[in-house]
């Protein structure tokens, strides 16, 4: 399922997202698009986008080769692009935030600009070049939109000084507790991150948004989360992805608390089983085994009121 040809060589899907779109039958459909749309600049309403927002959304990978999501807010205007191959983002080291471990001077890392209260999206990947503990340049691999399917619409405000950490301490554990199941399983959106190391040696990174109706997550009694794939773009990163490195990343926010649960572990995607039809809508599933788990009370300065459901 993963065998390259010539033409792939050229394109700029990777193999797992090329297999991905095969295994629907539009990866000639795809390629145009690709070329086109996924670009190695930010256009101008991309470079204009960022700086509007309170919060960013990153997927990074720590020494381990663990990959992480996370969610980091600031007042508006924390990023800024001088020129479009650049995003200069003002974000102080968090040493409780395990995914600040892959944001290291050289790092590969994944940003998603994500406005809930419009629904528009963009994301970027990219290489960090740091120079002091509190900024970061990320120097852009891609670039590119994405549509605004199965985003809620919510409205944010500063509940703190964004510059003033919680004092709740984070929460390490091996299992999904109480607490951390009640945040999947009432959760209309998560946030995922993935990766591939790609043929010429460079590391690309890739985080998303995941959304639909509140319970739309299931877990099961072993603690392994069975999460619906929905019709989308066909651009299949995240999937294509985990079809060349089976890892994953999964940030869940409590909205009315400022909660935030991350989790690193293993993925098998299942593109043909009966269990797909007990999904509505989904197309294809994945499973998701969580190794290491953090919960991270009161960890976001942010908190937002939903306006609507999907």
């Amino acid at each position: 399922m993963l065998e390259q040809t010539r033409q792939d060589a050229t394109s700029p899907w990777h193999v797992g997202e090329l297999a991905m779109q095969r295994s629907v039958g539009v990866a000639e459909r795809m390629d145009g698009p690709g070329r086109n749309f996924v670009r190695k600049a930010m256009p101008e309403q991309h470079r204009a986008f960022f700086p509007m927002l309170p919060f960013v959304v990153l997927g990074a990978v720590d020494a381990k080769g663990d990959v992480w999501a996370t969610v980091r807010a600031e007042r508006p205007g924390f990023m800024a692009s001088p020129e479009p191959e650049i995003l200069e983002v003002r974000l102080p080291r968090d040493p409780a935030d395990p995914a600040d471990a892959g944001m290291e001077d050289g790092d590969a890392i994944a940003m998603l600009g994500i406005q809930l209260e419009t629904r528009r999206r963009n994301r970027l990947n990219g290489v960090i070049r740091r120079t002091d503990a509190g900024a970061f340049q990320l120097r852009v691999g891609q670039s590119f939109g994405n549509c605004p399917q199965y985003i809620q619409l919510r409205s944010s405000a500063f509940v703190r000084d964004p510059d003033m950490p919680t004092t709740m301490p984070p929460i390490h554990s091996g299992q999904l507790d109480d607490r951390a199941r009640q945040m999947v399983e009432g959760a209309d959106t998560f946030f995922v991150a993935s990766y591939v190391d790609r043929d010429n040696g460079e590391r690309q990174v890739d985080v998303s948004h995941r959304g639909g109706n509140a319970g739309f997550v299931h877990i099961g009694a072993d603690g392994v989360l069975t999460i619906p794939d929905f019709p989308g773009n066909r651009f299949f990163n995240t999937l294509g992805n985990f079809l060349v490195n089976p890892k994953a990343g999964l940030v869940f926010i409590d909205f009315e608390s400022g909660d935030m649960l991350q989790m690193t572990g293993k993925v098998e995607v299942l593109l043909d089983s009966p269990e797909i039809a007990t999904f509505q809508r989904a197309e294809r599933l994945w499973r998701f085994t969580p190794e290491e788990i953090v919960l991270r009370p009161d960890a976001l300065p942010l908190r937002w009121s939903l306006h609507s459901n999907l």
